[in-house]
């Protein structure tokens, strides 16, 4: 049964599903869909223009599906779309999208928003992603899943971020982190394969020596750009992983974050 605290202000256009719980003094406003078993604590907000699948969860003084801060923003209809069992954790703010973008901020599954992380318009994430504490996403921002954004990073507007990624924290990324890789820095420079992550997902030894290996070629072996990509392709042909980071890699229109060892040549080509 659906459970609203007295003190909960829920606009009547709002649907609710099956077992949500709403604590004291939540605002609920128009145009929200919240699913099936889903928890809202006491003084979160869902705005206008939001949707979230069955089993979230927001906790208190999260504000989900404000309005962008874009200045070319003139309150037109642009969504918040969440899927299914995230946790908003204290003070997170997720933000609509805006008609100059994707017109929608999507959020996947299973993911962890720790407090005060900021997740502004147009941005994707995938599921199963990890943004710690005060994590600052700009507009337009792709994550990946199984990412890792660790505490006070800061991925600038249009950057992605490639699945079994981990972002050290304290840093800064205005470039493309590239899959499975690990990134960390002042200014976020790559240091090879994200090993320990990659282990504990499952991947196998050969799997990994193949990200590693494609790696070497990638950002070590002194090659241009697309013709060390060729070469990684030429050695590696059966392997799923190394196709993937090499077509991230070519759909980079920021440029991708350098390597730690050749910061001032030419790795963001």
């Amino acid at each position: 049964m659906t459970t609203i605290h007295p003190t909960a202000v829920v606009h009547p256009g709002a649907k609710l599903g099956q077992n949500v719980q709403v604590g004291p003094y939540c605002v609920i406003e128009d145009n929200v869909e919240i699913g099936d078993e889903c928890r809202l604590d006491a003084f979160s907000q869902v705005k206008n223009y939001t949707s979230m699948g069955p089993g979230n969860h927001v906790h208190s003084y999260a504000c989900i599906g404000d309005e962008p801060q874009h200045l070319g923003y003139k309150g037109e209809e642009t969504w918040v779309r969440i899927g299914e069992k995230n946790d908003f954790r204290e003070f997170v703010t997720v933000h609509r999208g805006t008609p100059q973008g994707n017109q929608k901020t999507t959020i996947g599954s299973h993911c962890l928003f720790m407090a005060y992380a900021h997740v502004a318009h147009d941005c994707t994430v995938g599921d199963h992603v990890i943004v710690a504490n005060a994590v600052s996403m700009g507009g337009h921002v792709e994550i990946g899943d199984y990412a890792i954004v660790s505490g006070m990073a800061a991925v600038q507007q249009f950057a992605r971020v490639g699945e079994y990624a981990f972002l050290g924290g304290l840093s800064g990324y205005s470039n493309d982190v590239p899959p499975y890789m690990l990134a960390q820095g002042t200014r976020g420079r790559l240091y090879g394969p994200n090993l320990i992550g990659l282990k504990r997902k499952g991947f196998s030894a050969a799997a990994v020596g193949s990200i590693k290996k494609a790696y070497r070629i990638i950002f070590r072996s002194g090659l241009m750009r697309e013709e060390a990509l060729q070469k990684a392709l030429a050695e590696l042909p059966d392997s799923p992983e190394v196709a993937r980071l090499v077509e991230f890699i070519r759909a980079t229109t920021r440029g991708i974050t350098s390597d730690a060892g050749r910061a001032s040549s030419g790795g963001e080509d």
